[in-house]
């Protein structure tokens, strides 16, 4: 059979797999829609906090006030104390509960420092920023007004000079926003394309090796594999792969953003020139890792627990410095690692290629090697089923 041969037949094993069709098609399209849609908003509004107040003071119920009158939170219940509080957080009702000691007032009248309580549920990681900055906000501001009142200054000026002696306005260079959208959908997006190749690939795989089985029950019905029809054979699917997800990645890199109001400040040009050797990468990838899967369902295992770990090694989620040396070592193998980092600095820090040759050279590099890879792993199980053959 000849190369193209190898490209049609690895496009109509596709098609004709409906487990196939679905993480080819279905997952690049719906996921990235479902995932942005639901951050969307980047930020909430009027999250439920619990006020727990002991102190009953005029300073405690300023800071409710001021809290309250944030847009981010919302006071929706004062609770007699803790224990009703984090039944109101178990039933749902409030998101985190702000707690006043006895003391609060005290200590703020004698000129020591006073503590509020912010207590926050961390399964939600917005409502959990919403709550915390809102309550920083307000004891910061506060703390000012104290502070002013304390120094006791002849002139408004004095005051200012006194509490604020150096002026800075907070500008936002990349995400805007400041929202969860933009800070973590144009990682996530990359990673899509390299788990879905890997769930379908995965299944083609294990479909590929029950097959195996019958042919070790019925011998006469033999195939034997030339070396150069398995290079062919490996350089097809690996052909098709890459025609089927370049419009899944155009989709989701160029698509999805603008549907959304994402920011995106990638150039065309550099973005194709810079995810070819992903798409490249993934594919060999794929075929490479599709050796270890005996059963069509195993791959959906596997990639289901590892999504997550590649996420975050990836130092996008968690610091690239605060990583240890040897997952930094781990996440050099996945193309993902290299192509969220340069994907990101082109889409929320317009960056051009010349600024991601580190992770362009990189995923070249990937991309070879899992060539090479797929390339003795196929050559290995063609000699296998020779001597099966002749046997």
């Amino acid at each position: 059979m000849k190369y193209f041969d190898y490209i049609i037949d690895e496009l109509k094993a596709v098609l004709k797999d409906e487990g196939v069709v679905l993480f080819f098609f279905f997952l690049p399209i719906a996921y990235p829609l479902i995932y942005s849609w639901v951050y969307n908003n980047e930020v909430v509004r009027d999250v439920p906090v619990a006020v727990v107040d002991d102190s009953h003071s005029a300073e405690s119920r300023e800071f409710v006030r001021k809290f309250d009158a944030s847009p981010d939170v919302s006071v929706a219940l004062h609770c007699k104390d803790m224990a009703e509080a984090r039944s109101a957080i178990g039933h749902g009702d409030v998101y985190g509960i702000l707690y006043f000691p006895q003391d609060f007032a005290q200590k703020i009248g004698r000129m020591e420092q006073s503590h509020v309580g912010v207590y926050c549920d961390m399964s939600y990681m917005l409502t959990y920023k919403a709550i915390f900055q809102s309550a920083t906000a307000v004891s910061s501001v506060m703390g000012s007004e104290i502070q002013r009142h304390a120094l006791q200054k002849y002139t408004a000026r004095d005051e200012e000079v006194s509490v604020h002696p150096l002026e800075f306005d907070e500008v936002p260079i990349f995400n805007v926003t400041g929202g969860y959208g933009n800070f973590i959908i144009p990682a996530v997006l990359v990673l899509i394309i390299q788990q879905a190749m890997l769930l379908g690939v995965g299944m083609l795989a294990g479909t590929r090796r029950e097959n195996e089985k019958l042919y070790m029950r019925h011998p006469s019905s033999s195939i034997l594999i030339q070396r150069k029809q398995i290079v062919c054979r490996t350089l097809g699917n690996a052909t098709a792969y890459i025609l089927l997800f370049a419009v899944m990645l155009a989709w989701i890199t160029l698509v999805v953003p603008r549907l959304f109001g994402f920011v995106s400040m990638v150039h065309a040009w550099d973005l194709f020139l810079f995810l070819l050797p992903y798409l490249v990468a993934c594919s060999f990838f794929a075929i490479t890792a599709s050796e270890m899967v005996r059963y069509r369902e195993n791959v959906m295992l596997v990639v289901v627990f590892t999504s997550l770990p590649m996420l975050f090694i990836s130092g996008i989620s968690w610091p690239q410095s605060n990583i240890s040396g040897f997952w930094q070592g781990v996440s050099c193998i996945f193309p993902s690692t290299f192509a969220i980092r340069g994907f990101v600095r082109m889409s929320s820090m317009g960056a051009l290629l010349s600024d991601c040759v580190k992770e362009y050279v990189a995923l070249w590099v990937l991309a070879i090697i899992y060539f090479v890879t797929s390339l003795v792993i196929a050559i290995w199980r063609g000699e296998k089923m020779r001597k099966l053959g002749k046997t």
